[in-house]
């Protein structure tokens, strides 16, 4: 039996951008009134398939920050965003996003998002909004790196490796991946260090408005913060008897991205204990300047 062809990179920004698209709902009519006002938007969005069995964390946290940015007006961006992960997704059922309005000031808007399916919330997040506004500066800068397009990218890296899950990495991921330690797929770090470095950006150009590729930038930090854990510890993506899941997730924009432009991703963990691993990421632009800090909580455990 013939093999489907794999996915064009094209048709994978393609497919990142049809989940980011959501569709408004109707409020639930019967529970609105004077004590309750109503959620200050409804949307839905559509799943996708990927090994494990689950919808993968980023996508939802990518849908919720589309569905807190259409609740507020066009002139704020999102510069702060909290979210908890309570239980897994699944990927044969839409997502329904409910949006609450908590403050709406001269300067700032906060809004809340509750991510359920079948009446049960597998995230709960809270986000902040500002206008445009001028202030005092200082920022971090990038620390030396080797550019991205000298570095292998994830189908180098995986070339030749029949299994399913290889495949999908390798032609699937809608974030092009390219580290600049050695990746940790199918081997150890023998250093075990605790920090690395990788380049990403969207696998083929997208043209979509700021608060899209803000969300492109919440779906894509999600994929790599426990790398720095297993670093440390020796472990790989096959480590059999792994099991990881995020617990929460920050993120901070000190500046807003396109992600068709290359992004350094520098992570670390400080500390892991009692089942838990956290580690923090700073994502900084090609010109050196600081975009996002990224911080995760995470569920880690080996078998016994």
């Amino acid at each position: 039996m013939a093999t489907a062809p794999e996915p064009t990179p094209d048709s994978v920004s393609a497919a990142l951008l049809d989940l980011l698209d959501l569709r408004e709902v109707p409020a639930d009519l019967p529970e609105s009134g004077p004590a309750h006002p109503g959620p200050a938007g409804i949307f839905e969005g559509e799943t996708r398939p990927q090994p494990g069995g689950h919808v993968f964390g980023g996508q939802v946290m990518g849908q919720a920050v589309v569905a807190v940015g259409r609740t507020v007006p066009a002139s704020r961006r999102i510069h702060s965003m909290y979210s908890y992960f309570l239980a897994p997704g699944d990927p044969a059922l839409p997502i329904r996003f409910e949006v609450d309005a908590l403050r709406d000031g001269g300067s700032f808007s906060v809004r809340r998002v509750l991510a359920t399916q079948a009446g049960r919330t597998i995230l709960a997040m809270t986000a902040s909004f500002q206008e445009q506004q001028s202030g005092l500066e200082h920022q971090d800068r990038a620390p030396s790196a080797p550019d991205p397009e000298g570095l292998p990218t994830t189908a180098d890296v995986l070339a030749g490796i029949d299994h399913p899950v290889a495949r999908y990495w390798a032609t699937q991921r809608p974030i092009d991946i390219r580290h600049v330690t050695d990746p940790i797929y199918l081997r150890p770090d023998g250093s075990a260090a605790e920090t690395q470095m990788l380049w990403m950006r969207v696998l083929s150009p997208v043209e979509a408005p700021g608060l899209v590729h803000d969300a492109i930038l919440a779906f894509a930090s999600d994929y790599t913060p426990f790398e720095p854990i297993m670093r440390r510890q020796g472990l790989t993506w096959v480590t059999p008897g792994l099991r990881m899941a995020t617990i929460n997730h920050a993120i901070w924009w000190h500046q807003h991205a396109d992600l068709n432009d290359w992004l350094l991703y520098v992570q670390r963990s400080p500390s892991a204990s009692g089942g838990r691993g956290l580690t923090q990421g700073q994502l900084f632009a090609r010109d050196g300047s600081l975009v996002a800090t990224v911080t995760q909580e995470g569920m880690i455990r080996t078998a016994q």
